[in-house]
């Protein structure tokens, strides 16, 4: 098969439901885009994105790993997101604001090297995966079953409702941190929470875009969002939307394309960020005749 693009359109979006793999991935493109798109707007909020970054790299070593282990790369994924997840929220606690930052930031470079070095250790012991390692670098929309996109749902609805149920405390802390503390928020326990549904997040986002691309998904559409308005309903919606434009075009894209399916989702994410920036730095409308005068003075004359 080598789909090529059409005088017609209708024709072209037709294609992408003929085969059942297609159909899969813009499924599963879906609920990675909404799950990422939820989940990454508190990363973006939090200031968490070298976390993000770090578990998505910790995808690489779990994928790789469970490859020659003989296991399927998608327990890989979740596995060393999750454990990863747990070694970053343990690391890094500290009752001292003044060194939680710091302490954070040792420990998520720390489990960053370590997950890469693996990673390469696992790719050098294993020459079945050496012969396409690009695809757990950087993502591809084949082979993904139904099975997989009923996996991707159930983790989907899992970590969303867990998110549902921490938002409003969560969203104190992430805003006001030493507030939300005063004010008796367990904002320890929900740092650890809110991780280990990062990890389950990226694990997924990570079987579509990749290990290393998984996190234009995650901070790209949010951080747009967050330009374009402050209100969070409205903030979580438009993020939705943006993630859902980005993987439905990356794919559709991908699809009459010979590159792999994370070059254009990471490609469209850069692109509605800078555009987001563009509208936001834009200086407010004027009224066409200039500022308003100044009303005459309706008192007694002197």
């Amino acid at each position: 098969m080598n789909p090529s693009l059409s005088p017609n359109p209708i024709d072209d979006l037709q294609q992408l439901f003929t085969y059942p793999f297609m159909v899969n991935a813009l499924e599963a493109g879906t609920i990675v885009a909404v799950l990422a798109g939820l989940v990454g707007w508190y990363v973006v909020l939090r200031r968490q994105t070298f976390a993000s970054h770090t578990l998505s790299v910790m995808a690489f070593p779990g994928a790789a790993g469970a490859a020659l282990a003989g296991l399927p790369t998608a327990l890989g994924y979740y596995v060393a997101c999750t454990a990863a997840a747990l070694a970053i929220g343990r690391g890094s606690r500290t009752g001292r604001p003044g060194r939680a930052q710091g302490g954070e930031s040792a420990v998520i470079g720390t489990v960053q090297t370590v997950g890469l070095a693996l990673g390469f250790l696992f790719l050098s012991l294993n020459q079945a995966v050496l012969g396409g390692p690009e695809t757990l670098l950087f993502g591809t929309f084949l082979g993904i079953t139904r099975g997989q996109v009923l996996t991707l749902a159930l983790v989907a609805v899992a970590a969303l409702g867990a998110l549902a149920g921490l938002a409003r405390p969560l969203l104190f802390a992430s805003v006001d941190r030493e507030v939300a503390r005063a004010s008796g928020v367990p904002v320890v326990l929900l740092d650890g929470l809110f991780l280990l549904i990062l990890g389950l997040a990226i694990a997924a986002t990570s079987q579509l875009t990749g290990a290393l691309l998984v996190f234009a998904l995650l901070v790209a559409p949010p951080a747009a969002a967050q330009r374009l308005t402050a209100r969070p309903l409205a903030g979580l919606v438009l993020t939705v939307v943006l993630a859902l434009v980005t993987v439905w075009l990356g794919l559709a894209i991908a699809y009459f394309s010979i590159y792999p399916v994370g070059f254009y989702v990471s490609t469209i994410a850069f692109v509605v960020y800078v555009l987001a920036r563009v509208i936001s730095s834009r200086p407010p409308h004027r009224p066409p005749h200039g500022p308003p005068h100044r009303p005459p003075h309706l008192g007694r004359h002197h």
